[in-house]
């Protein structure tokens, strides 16, 4: 997911560059996807190397960790657009690896997800992730969605079998606000009113019609609408459409699934940080 949605970032920012099209449209697949996932599964493996340079931690961060990075990184990019690397490129890929040990690894690899018998049922964890954090992620999880759903479309419907997906930058923010919302409902409806499932659903389903309505309404003004349903049945001003409320219900059922999960997620503490014991003593963390 966090692959991808630098893909999409990278690809709408020269795209943008080149054309100036506001609509600001990203691309990438399932295929890199997966090599993303991979490649990071071998670079945080890298990363755990860490504690062998505690001496010289300066070493491990800005010469052993972006030469693995950047040659990993440049090895796919050979395998995908079949050519090697450019200068700027291998650059851009080190600023990357330095941003990727000194932030993302360095946060992702302090969360930890509490189990059902230490997290309460009805209630959301108050050390759980950060509403920030939760955006960010229902936005990079949105990207993900639009690339798998637009690759496996255009596989089916014009037989691409390169499953190049594409997807938009504002999507991000439309997805990570309507899911943050979507979020608030949940713990609501289903926590304080003990509505059932099905009686969130249709809210749920009403609310991201809405909320879709009015960014592409707002979107278009500016001729930044990355859709056009105009040609699909049951649509309303090309914005909105019936044919996808299938996938809005499963989409709305998952969202409780999700928000359940992202609030037993807690981030453990720093090292040198003191944190309390199951006796309510601090004590140090290493």
């Amino acid at each position: 997911m966090h692959g991808i949605t630098l893909d999409v970032l990278l690809s709408s920012a020269r795209r943008f560059v080149e054309t100036g099209d506001p609509k600001l449209l990203g691309y990438s697949s399932p295929f890199l996807g997966l090599l993303h996932s991979l490649s990071y599964l071998a670079l945080e493996k890298v990363y755990l190397q860490e504690k062998n340079f505690r001496s010289c931690p300066a070493v491990f961060h800005l010469v052993v960790y972006p030469s693995v990075y950047v040659g990993l990184k440049s090895l796919l990019t050979s395998l995908v657009e079949g050519s090697p690397s450019s200068l700027t490129t291998v650059l851009f890929h080190y600023l990357l690896s330095l941003y990727d040990s000194q932030l993302f690894l360095k946060g992702f690899l302090r969360l930890q997800c509490c189990c059902r018998a230490r997290c309460p049922e009805r209630l959301p964890s108050p050390r759980g992730l950060p509403g920030s954090l939760r955006f960010v992620f229902y936005g990079m999880h949105g990207l993900l969605d639009e690339i798998f759903f637009t690759s496996v479309f255009n596989l089916v419907e014009r037989s691409d079998r390169t499953l190049l997906g594409h997807t938009s930058l504002w999507s991000f923010l439309m997805y990570g606000s309507c899911s943050f919302v979507v979020e608030k409902l949940y713990f609501h409806l289903y926590h304080r009113l003990g509505w059932s499932t099905w009686q969130r659903l249709p809210v749920y389903v009403l609310f991201i019609y809405t909320w879709e309505f009015t960014w592409g309404l707002g979107l278009r003004r500016f001729n930044a609408c990355s859709w056009d349903y105009s040609h699909y049945p049951l649509n309303f001003m090309g914005l909105i459409t019936l044919m996808y409320l299938p996938g809005w219900v499963a989409l709305s059922y998952y969202q409780d699934v999700l928000s359940n999960v992202l609030h037993r997620v807690q981030c453990a503490a720093g090292r040198g940080s003191k944190t309390a014991d199951s006796n309510g003593k601090s004590k140090s963390s290493s």
